[in-house]
């Protein structure tokens, strides 16, 4: 009973986020949004609706370590899972407003995060500046679209979708009563699971519940890139991140009682992990303003790695503590400084060229 209100309460977030996305999006091409905007906007906040769902109802009942766990692990998830398989199938193009503006903001979100944690709880006060961050953020990005959009020349405009206004609507309303049934199923099939394999449920938040409230982000960032858009794969996955830091989190720092306590565990390992994840996307994102297949397939590897950690950790397996060290000592050094030597021979090259342009 247990496996079945998992994977039907599974079925519903997609279905809910589905039609959600669906809705929302149709509802901002009515306003001429670019794509862009709208991937770290529309299509991000609705396929980060089964985290908001899943976390703040986690948060209320007691279960902060799956709320605090679902986001984790949904970001680290975003990024090196979903842009990894994104830019395996399609070497993906990153805009310009995400290598200045967007994914600095994510790397400084995630760092005042972690700062937060410090203390081992994300208290009430805190979840409500990151709350309204996030309400911030929305509106400094649809006001720069609306004065991009002034600023157009005609017959610029994005096409305006052929479902009509009432069934957009519609849409958004029922893909908002599904996510709200779902998560609760599938908070109760997550906590289940976890008692009876012994599992912890910051464990089971980092990696069940994570992957199954983001298969969303996967379909929409695989289905955008496989159709060309490559502006809302890539915004899809920053503005998830970001929305499930400021809103999400902040949400559920907002309703639990007392805020949202961190354990040791996430402290010392995840939101590291976290963080590392975040500033990798920078010079990855300005190599080029590429993101190329060798690093999609560097992204998975790394998404692999973390997981297999949290899996061994979890059954208390000696491999554990050494793969974790390899991960936080030498893997990700190596890279970063990889990244940051790349990021430096491609400005030295943009400046070479400036002055022939």
């Amino acid at each position: 009973m247990t496996l079945v209100l998992f994977v039907l309460g599974l079925g519903l977030l997609i279905a809910g986020a589905e039609a959600l996305v669906r809705g929302s999006s149709g509802l901002a091409g009515r306003f001429g949004i670019p794509p862009l905007v709208i991937g770290l906007t529309v299509v991000a906040f609705g396929t980060s609706s089964p985290e908001m769902t899943v976390s703040v109802l986690s948060a209320l009942g007691g279960k902060a370590d799956l709320a605090l766990g679902n986001v984790v692990g949904s970001n680290v998830l975003n990024v090196l899972f979903i842009l990894g398989l994104s830019a395996l199938i399609t070497p993906l193009v990153v805009a310009r407003q995400l290598v200045i503006l967007d994914v600095p903001v994510m790397i400084a979100v995630s760092l005042a995060v972690w700062g937060m944690a410090a203390d081992g709880r994300i208290s009430r006060l805190e979840g409500a500046l990151l709350f309204a961050g996030a309400l911030g953020y929305t509106a400094f990005l649809v006001r720069m679209a609306r004065r991009e959009r002034s600023g157009s020349v005609p017959g610029a405009e994005p096409e305006v979708p052929r479902d009509p206004l009432a069934l957009q609507a519609v849409l958004v309303v029922a893909g908002l009563g599904l996510l709200v049934l779902g998560s609760r199923w599938l908070v109760d099939g997550a906590v289940a699971f976890a008692r009876s394999f012994g599992l912890s449920e910051l464990v089971i938040g980092l990696t069940i519940v994570a992957a199954g409230t983001s298969l969303p982000e996967v379909a929409s960032s695989v289905v955008a890139a496989l159709r060309g858009q490559r502006d809302i794969a890539v915004g899809n996955v920053v503005g998830s991140n970001l929305f499930n830091l400021l809103m999400v989190l902040g949400a559920s720092a907002l309703v639990a009682p007392g805020g949202v306590g961190v354990s040791d565990a996430a402290l010392r390992f995840d939101l590291p992990v976290m963080v590392a994840v975040a500033a990798a996307c920078l010079p990855i994102f300005f190599t080029g303003h590429l993101i190329a297949r060798w690093e999609g397939g560097l992204f998975l590897f790394y998404y692999l790695a973390y997981t297999g950690f949290l899996v061994l950790d979890a059954q208390g397996h000696t491999a554990a503590s050494g793969l974790g060290r390899i991960v936080l000592l030498y893997v990700l050094p190596i890279t970063a400084l990889t990244l940051v030597v790349l990021g430096a021979r491609a400005l030295r090259a943009a400046r070479r060229d400036a002055p022939r342009a």
